[in-house]
């Protein structure tokens, strides 16, 4: 009896294991591919150029704005291969919404064909059961996400949903949305997710500095993601997903703050606290990240170091060492040690500076980033997808790898999305944003030199 017994338990954890590892494969999420738009060599906007084209705009701008322009650029790390939409090469720039709908039909469809080529095999009328779009700024009627339904004669029952708003997050706040639509979708289930935002309905033809800011450092950009709840031809398999969101605190609402100027023309208003702001929000945002994907061995380091500084510290240090040492004190955990590689937003050089000092990087983790601001700028939320595309074009990319994605965007919004390689490819190498130009990177940056009063 006791035999029988022992024999029936062995068998039903065995049924309850097969159970569990069946409902861990169903419940999986999982990059198939993605592909970027590549400007071709006529949207080319060299530094000369587009200095040249702000001295003659002479109704639009005046000098102390091109110069706040130009040493803005001249900091920023941006190369002279960046592209921008046809719109800006006129004087002054189109602005209207013909315009719009070109940039974004180019860019849109450029990163889209370029992911459905990528995925050997899929057949996107027939395959593709969702589309997601994220673009902040231009939001026509009928949506982009049904351009792009119309576009590739996707099926009838096919879910359309257009994200505005979101910011340079939107990507990563995509990603997520297709993660909750996938643990409840079919087998098999694909969602595809574009990523852009564009510029001709975004560029701010007045002369408040705050202004003027993202005209500098925003470049035209798309990338498109294929995802599915099936493990069949995937590429990489999606961990942990953490956003956080300050929008609360009135400080944090306003800091990039899309309004009129005194003139009636819209921009974005970047304010003078934003770098300050952003950075408070990042910590909390870390804290947050740490909980989701440290090992407890460094979350008891952290508890550890942190009881440490607050309690015993504070009855054996005076109030002088306890300040000056407020700061050093805190163990810091090696993110660096837990992914081998980084994707963070490059929303410019003092931005990423802020995220290596808190996350603890090296210049190598930051290499892809840097390196994605030089030569292609900020490209909003696609941004991500390019220096992921840098990685695998390096051949830097192994079976087992993780990624971390980190980007944040007005509100204040931060978002953290883990990746685990499944299958490397030289597709990017050869195909990608960066097969031209990728034997000349990485590049030595300008370094920074602060003016003296």
């Amino acid at each position: 009896m006791m035999v029988v017994t022992t024999t029936m338990i062995l068998v039903l954890v065995g049924v309850l294991l097969l159970l569990w590892r069946a409902r861990r494969r169903r419940g999986g999420v999982y990059l198939v591919e993605y592909g970027c738009f590549l400007g071709e060599p006529r949207h080319r906007v060299p530094f000369a150029m587009a200095l040249e084209h702000g001295r003659l705009m002479t109704n639009l701008l005046d000098e102390e704005s091109t110069n706040f322009m130009v040493r803005l650029h001249q900091k920023s790390g941006i190369g002279e291969e960046t592209s921008v939409p046809d719109s800006f090469r006129y004087l002054p720039p189109e602005r209207g919404i013909e315009a719009s709908r070109e940039e974004a039909e180019l860019v849109i469809f450029s990163a889209v064909d370029k992911a459905f080529a990528a995925a050997t095999g899929l057949v996107p009328a027939d395959d593709i059961g969702t589309v997601i779009l994220a673009c902040s700024f231009t939001t026509p009627t009928p949506s982009l996400a049904d351009v792009v339904v119309r576009r590739y004669g996707l099926r009838a029952d096919v879910r359309s949903v257009n994200l505005s708003g979101m910011g340079c997050s939107g990507a990563l706040i995509a990603i997520g949305l297709a993660k909750n639509l996938l643990r409840v979708a079919p087998p098999g289930s694909r969602v595809l997710i574009v990523a852009t935002e564009i510029l001709s309905s975004m560029l701010y033809t007045g002369r408040k500095r705050e202004m003027l800011v993202p005209n500098v450092l925003f470049r035209m950009g798309a990338a498109a993601i294929i995802m599915s709840n099936s493990p069949e031809k995937a590429r990489f398999r999606l961990g942990p997903i953490v956003r956080t969101l300050t929008a609360a605190r009135d400080g944090d609402y306003r800091c990039a703050f899309q309004e009129e100027d005194d003139e009636g023309i819209t921009g974005i208003n970047l304010s003078k606290d934003l770098p300050v702001v952003a950075a408070n929000a990042l910590k909390g945002h870390l804290v947050a990240f740490g909980l989701a994907v440290l090992p407890t061995s460094e979350l008891l380091r952290v508890a550890i170091s942190f009881i440490n500084h607050k309690i015993i510290n504070k009855f054996f240090t005076t109030t002088k060492d306890s300040n000056n040492n407020s700061n050093n004190n805190y163990y810091r955990p090696g993110f660096h040690r837990l992914f081998q590689h980084f994707c963070i937003h490059p929303g410019g050089r003092r931005v990423l500076d802020e995220v290596q000092r808190g996350l603890g990087l090296t210049d190598d983790d930051m290499e892809a980033s840097h390196m994605t601001l030089h030569r292609f700028g900020n490209m909003a939320s696609s941004s991500l997808l390019y220096e992921l595309a840098y990685i695998e074009a390096k051949g830097r990319m192994r079976k087992g790898d993780r990624v971390c994605m980190i980007s944040f965007s007005p509100g204040i919004d931060c978002s953290s999305v883990v990746w685990e390689c499944i299958k490397p490819t030289d597709h990017h190498l050869h195909h990608g944003p960066w097969a031209a130009c990728i034997d000349r990177y990485p590049v030595q940056l300008p370094k920074i030199v602060k003016r003296t009063a």
